[in-house]
């Protein structure tokens, strides 16, 4: 198949993935070629996961984030590593070429971090995802909860984009600048998900528990280091084929997530265009709501593994020595924020 001018291998084309809609693994990679252009204004340049279903939705899956060996010379990829030691190189798509190739996996969905490369440990969004429990929510609850976080983002001056997940609940988006770590981002869309959830306590919660919970979950802790969403235009592994739509704000009251499939979302893009076209062209600082919010000031860059100051004064063997004595003692497991100084030693009595 030549898509993009490159050349991309199709394996197993007739395999059913959606038996409901008589859909095949063909067809989803058609998909993503058709609507290359959206889809790539939310996925280029992020470093992406794979959650494969070789044999379509009713079969099983599987996760994978390091990129498969082959791989096209002309895919592009990420080498990352954790804090824990592991390094892991993560595919990067820059162009329907790409996106053929990853759907030619079996994966579905095209799932991707929050930041992109090169500063992949900043998100260049705040995301507010609604999801409702398998029982006792439903989706009237989860549009007007979305109607109070447009609410609480146009009180704090802030930009939102909300989608459906193409699951059961709905995304809401906040392009922002990439200037903090996903800590810091994490803290404040959790200040304001309690806002949301405090004006409407009925039908929604930030309880972290899932069996405490009585609403719908108005779920920050997506904004972190390595989490994924499904991206806009993405096609979710449900039997509907249902995908994950961008919307207006005055559709949102009224909308049906089961109108947005992979059968009708050409249709709707045609109809109406890519509703977040502009998304990245009205990018907002973060760091001012800190103090709106009655937050503790925000650490710039949470990526320093070493105080500078500290590792100013030594030599590379002696930085690989703290680091080692700081994974040996627990350090990144939420025990200390800094590795561990070195203890004072004893003055001695002079003779």
């Amino acid at each position: 198949m030549l898509v993009a001018g490159r050349e991309v291998a199709v394996t197993n084309p007739d395999k059913m993935f959606f038996q409901q809609h008589g859909i095949t693994k063909g067809d989803l990679v058609q998909y993503y070629v058709d609507v290359a252009g959206p889809t790539l204004n939310h996925v280029a340049r992020r470093p992406m996961q794979m959650k494969r279903h070789p044999n379509g939705v009713d079969g099983d899956f599987f996760y994978q984030k390091r990129i498969p060996n082959p791989h096209p010379d002309w895919l592009e990829t990420v080498h990352i590593q954790y804090p824990s030691g592991n390094e892991v190189d993560f595919p990067v798509v820059t162009d329907a070429a790409g996106l053929a190739w990853i759907a030619n996996l079996g994966c579905i969905e095209m799932h991707t971090w929050h930041s992109r490369v090169p500063e992949y440990w900043k998100p260049d969004y705040m995301l507010l995802d609604l999801d409702p429990r398998e029982s006792g929510d439903t989706w009237e609850g989860v549009r007007e909860i979305a109607m109070v976080v447009k609410v609480v983002l146009d009180e704090l001056e802030l930009p939102s984009y909300p989608k459906t997940s193409g699951s059961t609940g709905m995304h809401i988006l906040t392009p922002i600048v990439p200037e903090l770590p996903f800590p810091e981002v994490r803290r404040l869309a959790k200040a304001i998900a309690n806002l949301v959830a405090e004006r409407v306590p009925k039908i929604a919660t930030t309880t972290w528990v899932v069996k405490d919970r009585t609403g719908v979950f108005v779920d920050y802790g997506q904004n972190a280091f390595d989490r994924t969403i499904a991206s806009a235009y993405s096609i979710r592994p449900v039997p509907e084929a249902r995908a994950s739509a961008p919307l207006r704000w005055d559709e949102v009251p009224g909308v049906d997530h089961n109108d947005f499939t992979l059968l009708t979302m050409r249709d709707r893009i045609a109809k109406v265009g890519d509703l977040t076209a502009d998304i990245w062209d009205h990018p907002v600082s973060l760091l001012g709501l800190f103090k709106t919010l009655k937050l503790k000031d925000p650490v710039i860059d949470d990526r320093v593994l070493v105080k500078p100051s500290r590792m100013a004064s030594l030599s590379e063997e002696e930085r690989k020595e703290m680091l080692e004595k700081a994974k040996a003692t627990g350090w990144n497991r939420g025990k200390s924020r800094w590795p561990p100084k070195e203890p004072k030693k004893e003055s001695q009595p002079e003779d």
